[in-house]
């Protein structure tokens, strides 16, 4: 059966067995990834993936069942029912309903197009060229090209329709550089079409590599730090969880109750824009139509994040931040392009503006060292010692300890170098930060 013919016995059966509603959410994805090490092909893989999740409304109650063929249409509808039933949570989970959708421009990805071996000769190139970038590269950790094209569907018998076709790209390399007995390795990537121009990735991996000999530590103490973009991006990544409207109804968000209040610097201003150039996209995992949401407007929090469910028990309409980590997992809530808009200042002019303190651009142990109920955070980090606006000696050996909201609270410059992490459940971004004060444990 073709997608359009399964789709349509599911819902007629589930109608004909009692179900209220059914919707499905069905992705295909065609996938090309390629590593080399050392000039040589280390792995390559070539994948098609089709996922098919069929929800049911029965009994007031979801349901959901999966499958990865188009056959058996029955035998789905029943599973889903007989989830339904074994369900005791009497929460509402809603549908959305036949909409319109906003016309959004895509970039075009000629990358996707490129042949196999155009591809492959596109990562051996940007491993070889990163060992030629200084004689100091010994060698790589990491080299890696990765596209895909994804197809999604997700229609109910409400009347939705929602089609879309997705592309992505990405190169990522890991230099390894050595100066005596000591190496040093760093990561850097980049997403989207203009992955064979990639010089400024090399660059990156390789300088920040560089930063990491003779390194030491310092002493322990409050430091006025500079939070380089990719650090301040990692860790508003690790607290995002806080702005989720779910996070916040079960009572394991900071930011409950505090709508309307100031809760970060009046510098401080965050969006969730599904519309962001490079990564745009017409709706969320349920369907929603996208909507640019005003998270946080000069440090006073506007509005969490909804999906229509949380959206429901609130009274108010989705924010378009459903999400869904593949077809057969459930929705959940994840950010479209959730950032902190840049500010005016180069990260030069922030470095002038630190004055005496610490740059750091390394943060690590994100998913242990953190609580995002709490908002606390005790994280082992790298970095750079400033005195007098000029960059002394790069740090390491410190743990850069503090709380989240009074971190925010805390920032008293905004870079205009915005970056955002690499895409996956949502993806976030940051300009670099300049923090008043921030307790630092070193010797």
């Amino acid at each position: 059966m073709t997608f359009e013919q399964f789709k349509d016995e599911c819902f007629k059966l589930a109608l004909e067995k009692g179900c209220e509603n059914a919707e499905v959410c069905s992705m295909a994805t065609d996938g090309f990834s390629v590593n080399v090490l050392k000039g040589e092909l280390s792995k390559y893989s070539i994948e098609s993936t089709n996922g098919f999740n069929l929800r049911v409304i029965y009994g007031g109650k979801s349901g959901y069942a999966y499958t990865e063929v188009f056959e058996d249409a029955e035998s789905l509808v029943d599973h889903a029912i007989d989830n339904a039933k074994a369900i005791e949570n009497t929460d509402e989970n809603p549908m959305q309903g036949a909409c319109e959708y906003p016309e959004i421009e895509k970039k075009p990805n000629p990358v996707v197009d490129m042949s196999e071996d155009e591809k492959i000769e596109l990562a051996l190139n940007l491993e070889k060229d990163t060992l030629a970038f200084d004689d100091r590269v010994n060698r790589t950790a990491h080299c890696s090209i990765d596209t895909g094209v994804s197809r999604i569907h997700i229609h109910n018998t409400l009347g939705l329709k929602a089609d879309t076709e997705e592309t992505y790209s990405s190169a990522v390399i890991g230099a390894i550089l050595r100066q005596g007995e000591d190496e040093h390795s760093s990561y850097a990537f980049k997403f989207g079409p203009e992955i064979t121009d990639y010089q400024d990735i090399i660059k990156e991996s390789v300088d920040n590599a560089l930063m990491q000999f003779n390194a030491k530590t310092v002493d322990s103490g409050e430091y006025r730090i500079l939070l380089r973009n990719d650090a301040a991006g990692d860790l508003l990544q690790a607290f995002c969880s806080m702005f989720f409207a779910g996070s916040v109804q079960k009572g394991l968000s900071l930011l409950a109750g505090k709508l309307g209040e100031q809760i970060a610097s009046p510098m401080i201003t965050i969006i969730d824009d599904p519309f962001e150039k490079d990564n745009p996209r017409k709706f969320d995992a349920e369907g929603v139509p996208s909507v640019v949401t005003n998270v946080v407007e000069n440090g006073v929090l506007k509005s969490y994040l909804y999906n229509l469910k949380t959206a429901l028990k609130d009274g108010v309409a989705s924010t378009s931040n459903a999400g869904r980590a593949g077809a057969a997992a459930p929705v959940e809530t994840a950010p479209s392009n959730f950032y902190i808009v840049k500010g005016e200042k180069s990260f030069n002019e922030l470095v002038a503006q630190l004055d005496h303190g610490l740059i750091i651009t390394e943060l690590s142990g994100l998913h242990a060292g953190l609580n995002p109920v709490s908002g606390d955070f005790s994280l082992i980090a790298k970095g750079l010692l400033v005195d007098n606006g000029t960059i002394l000696r790069s740090v390491d050996q410190i743990t850069a300890a503090g709380n989240f909201l009074a971190m925010m609270k805390d920032i008293i410059g905004v870079g205009s170098d915005i970056k955002f992490g690499f895409p996956g459940f949502g993806r976030v971004g940051s300009p670099s930060l300049l923090i008043e004060k921030l307790v630092i444990s070193g010797k």
